[in-house]
């Protein structure tokens, strides 16, 4: 189907190979988790899917989304690295759900009194979004909408398609001729449900049929409706995520995903606009310094964003938080091709994505912590398969072709691409280089005898950056087009840099008369290290402290290989690693990327 606004078109699956740190974890993920996760039906995150099961089914539980993520990254993973394998097993499983998928189009695990097709009961007065009977059937069938239409994608087996469409169709009956609200089928204020939105666009995209974008604008529209949700016209108005229904941070990029694809469909540049009020303010108030949006501090649930201002080294990222910031990054790079969503894609893969993972690729953090102990998730936690999911999709949005028929180079790192160019055939593309580790790339291109130009991403943090063979000085936060027939080497200086943020309480209330009364009862200054696109972290300060105060010395970073040697005034120097691996990635170990700074060193 003709798009209308697409900036960059992404390499096909099979079409990049990533090597060094990336390249390490989306192998790990596919021989750890993809692998041993779910194996075939008698999987227990597949098995509960079986008839008999579902009908004795009356939690609210959200497990069947497993099946979904799993069949959406197995079949990347299978693609990327053609494991006719994986791709088999994810036939098998897929095959065994259809299966069990009603004749209405139903494929849940609720028993019938708690399936998403029958309305709630009315809403208490002290309802907070939370519908009394269920929350996650609509949820878990989004996801088995994107399992099944990336295996359509990839084996064009018309039983896959069909599989999604009876989903998408029952939920169009649903919502028009059952008269329910999606935000009554979910909770957060129905932001749980209104993820549908993003299949309901995948499915007009698949078959160019009107039904499917109609649900998409009728979910746009139900959302609406809803006092406590009016998610898209508060996004339009320049609210704070963390003010819009529950500010639940997952819920709101997942459906912030849906609403980027309409504007791709509609060309409707309100869509566009919300989509972009979203990312600005998250990029701005509620990412952690690996990229990773966080929340959960003072009185908020922890998987919520914090108030803007509010700062707390403990605070929590949730992997599927991230993997939702990474595709919203993904659709945003691909509808205006600007270098800055990239940049949020590297950030938080190479921190707080690669920091939640372990190198058996099956084990996950559900919660990660700037500052505070890696804990290892159980079986059925929703992050395992969120983070399994983020990983998949960075080998294809690393290299695009531009509409003026660049190539891009959208992430850095060690990776080989054969990147198909109209009107030219194909060119291979090849990063050497040890980044994160090491500023220096270099670049080689192979085509056949017609000019091809690049566009290479140059990092926001890259002052100085160079072409080696020429010293052409390189724009910081841009894509350098460099046209060339030759091998290039780029040069990015990876200068050590501090960061400081401020933590400060404000006690508020009312006087006698009414007005406000503002005091201020508590303030504490932190300080960081980042270098290059890594964030750095040090382990328990001699052995045991979780919290320590420093006074950084006049020189104080110094490098000895690649971690970063902080001196002090008062005591022996600390050694900070790489956030991702500081502390070894082992159940159980401690990161401390802020240490506090001494009273004089606050504002």
């Amino acid at each position: 189907m003709s798009l209308i606004c697409d900036a960059m078109r992404f390499a096909p699956l099979g079409s990049v190979a990533l090597g060094g740190l990336l390249g390490e974890a989306v192998e790990a993920n596919r021989t750890g988790r993809l692998r041993t996760f779910i194996v075939n039906e008698t999987s227990e995150a597949i098995a509960i899917f079986a008839r008999d099961r579902a009908q004795a089914n009356v939690q609210g539980d959200w497990y069947g989304e497993h099946a979904g993520k799993w069949l959406l990254a197995a079949v990347k993973a299978a693609k990327r690295i053609d494991d006719a394998e994986l791709l088999g097993r994810a036939r098998r499983v897929a095959d065994w759900l259809i299966d069990q998928q009603e004749a209405d189009g139903y494929l849940g695990t609720y028993a019938p009194s708690r399936r998403f097709m029958r309305r709630q009961p009315p809403k208490p007065p002290s309802w907070d979004g939370a519908p009394a009977e269920r929350t996650w059937d609509i949820w878990n069938h989004s996801y088995l909408v994107l399992g099944f239409l990336e295996l359509h994608t990839a084996t064009t087996d018309a039983r896959y398609l069909q599989a999604a469409r009876a989903i998408g169709d029952l939920c169009l009956n649903t919502l028009t001729k059952g008269q329910i609200a999606i935000t009554e089928l979910g909770n957060h204020f129905g932001l749980s449900a209104s993820v549908l939105l993003d299949p309901a666009v995948e499915l007009h995209l698949a078959t160019g049929e009107q039904d499917y974008l109609d649900l998409a604008l009728l979910i746009v529209d139900q959302i609406e409706r809803e006092p406590g949700n009016r998610m898209f016209s508060q996004a339009l108005d320049g609210v704070d995520p963390s003010a819009i229904a529950t500010g639940k941070a997952y819920q709101l990029l997942w459906n912030m995903v849906g609403v980027a694809k309409l504007y791709r469909v509609t060309g409707d540049g309100r869509f566009l606009t919300a989509t972009l009020n979203i990312w600005q303010a998250v990029r701005d108030h509620h990412l952690t310094l690996g990229g990773g949006p966080w929340g959960g501090v003072a009185h908020r649930s922890r998987e919520v964003f914090n108030p803007v201002g509010t700062f707390d080294p403990q605070a929590y990222v949730e992997t599927c938080s991230t993997m939702a910031w990474i595709q919203l990054n993904r659709e945003l790079l691909r509808i205006l091709g600007e270098a800055r969503f990239a940049e949020e894609i590297e950030r938080s893969a190479y921190n707080d994505l690669l920091g939640a993972q372990a190198p058996n690729g099956e084990d996950w953090c559900y919660y990660s912590f700037p500052n505070g102990k890696r804990v290892h998730t159980t079986y059925w936690r929703c992050c395992k398969s969120s983070g399994a999911v983020a990983l998949e999709e960075l080998s294809s949005l690393a290299y695009a072709v531009t509409k003026g028929g660049e190539i891009a180079i959208n992430l850095l790192g060690p990776s080989t691409a054969h990147i198909d160019v109209p009107g030219v055939g194909q060119v291979c593309i090849v990063q050497t280089t040890a980044y994160p580790f090491d500023g220096e790339i270099k670049i080689a291109m192979q085509q056949s005898g017609v000019s091809v130009p690049l566009l290479i991403r140059v990092p926001e943090w890259a002052e100085g950056a160079v072409i080696k063979q020429t010293g052409t000085a390189l724009i910081p936060g841009t894509y350098a087009r460099i046209e060339t027939a030759g091998d290039i080497t780029i040069t990015l200086p990876m200068v050590p840099r501090h960061h400081r943020r401020e933590a400060h309480n404000v006690q508020q209330s009312l006087a006698p008369d009414g007005s406000p009364v503002e005091q201020e009862v508590m303030r504490h200054a932190y300080a960081a290290i980042t270098r290059g696109p890594l964030v750095y972290a040090t382990r328990l300060v001699d052995g045991y402290k979780p919290v320590e105060t420093i006074r950084p010395a006049a020189s104080a970073l110094s490098m000895a290989d690649d971690d970063v040697v902080l001196s002090l005034q008062d005591r022996s120097p600390i050694i900070f690693e790489p956030y991702f691996r500081a502390g070894g990635r082992h159940h159980g170990s401690w990161r401390l990327t802020w240490l506090r700074l001494p009273p004089e060193e606050v504002a």
